[in-house]
């Protein structure tokens, strides 16, 4: 007779050991698929964000494109309209050619975005 109960207790025992078992597994399970979410919702918004990054470098592009552009035409309207001038002829000193050209490479440099994007 005592060993009817035994197998009784025995069998209750590893019941109760694998419902406890089969709840952990579910209590992992809700969590993974939780964090999963979370990743997923984080991932969507760095995606989104780097969408609207790269808009706004693709925007700024052509910005300096056209600005350039308009540079070239203005240089190009100046020399046209300075051909013709005694005074454009005559030779800049030194030092002032040397001031405009730093300046006119500082100016370009403030502008570069390809160095500070690096």
């Amino acid at each position: 007779m005592l060993y009817p109960n035994k197998f009784i207790v025995i069998s209750a025992v590893i019941g109760f050991l694998l419902m406890c078992l089969v709840y952990n597994l579910w209590q992992d399970k809700r969590a993974a698929e939780q964090k999963i979410n979370d990743l997923s919702t984080k991932l969507l918004q760095l995606e989104n964000n780097a969408i609207k990054q790269n808009q706004i470098i693709a925007e700024n592009e052509n910005a300096k494109r056209e600005l350039e552009n308009t540079s070239l035409e203005q240089q190009e309207k100046i020399n046209e309209l300075l051909k013709d001038n005694d005074c454009a002829d005559q030779p800049v000193p030194v030092s002032i050619s040397n001031s405009l050209y730093n300046r006119a490479e500082s100016l370009r440099q403030s502008t570069d975005t390809s160095k500070s994007a690096k």
